[in-house]
């Protein structure tokens, strides 16, 4: 069992405040410390995404991490070490030495994301790869983000900085507003990538 303490805990872990804080757990074991962390009066989010599978005999709708073995808790220093100490639960998602909150903003992206069902149906309507633009309309209205290309599909970039993961998802043309150009915009670094997908 992981039991980082002392300094390598950070300033981003505070005596009163909860904050948001990514976990690794086992693999398939999310679902089941979210409920043993629950029952602890933790506050935790698991992004799930619902697919439907199909069998010889039977149809199924499973929900499944949105990221396999991620667990998001908002904790208190206080609480930092009932996280570490439940079962299943490897260690605190650290992408330096100090433990770093991530910020409520991102969470919401997650949760407002996670569940839409989003297609492409219109032309290009004048958008370059790389240009930065912003959502207009629907659930997703103010999120920004980086416009790829893939053939004659849009693909939408949403970097989130502190949990280390980008989301990639189709987004109609019709929906999104030109911030800056592709020449005005920065590169992203290598980053892992995952596709919102919608039930099949």
């Amino acid at each position: 069992m992981n039991t980082q303490t002392g300094n390598r805990t950070g300033i981003h872990l505070h005596e009163h405040e909860a904050r948001w804080f990514a976990v690794y757990t086992r693999y398939k074991r999310e679902k089941v410390i979210r409920k043993r962390l629950t029952d602890k009066g933790i506050e935790t989010y698991l992004p799930l995404q619902q697919f439907v599978r199909h069998y010889t005999r039977k149809v199924k709708v499973v929900d499944l991490p949105l990221i396999n073995c991620y667990l998001f808790v908002k904790i208190t220093k206080q609480q930092y070490l009932q996280v570490l100490e439940t079962a299943d639960v490897l260690h605190f998602v650290q992408p330096a030495r100090t433990l770093i909150a991530i910020p409520d903003a991102e969470i919401e992206i997650l949760k407002r994301v996670v569940g839409e069902k989003i297609a492409l149906e219109a032309d290009r309507n004048g958008f370059q790869s790389g240009d930065t633009v912003e959502i207009i309309g629907g659930n997703l209205t103010g999120i920004k983000g980086i416009l790829l290309e893939n053939s004659s599909k849009h693909n939408f970039l949403i970097e989130l900085n502190q949990i280390g993961y980008t989301l990639q998802m189709q987004v109609d043309p019709s929906m999104l507003r030109r911030v800056s150009s592709a020449k005005k915009t920065s590169t992203f670094g290598a980053k892992t990538k995952f596709r919102e997908r919608s039930a099949q």
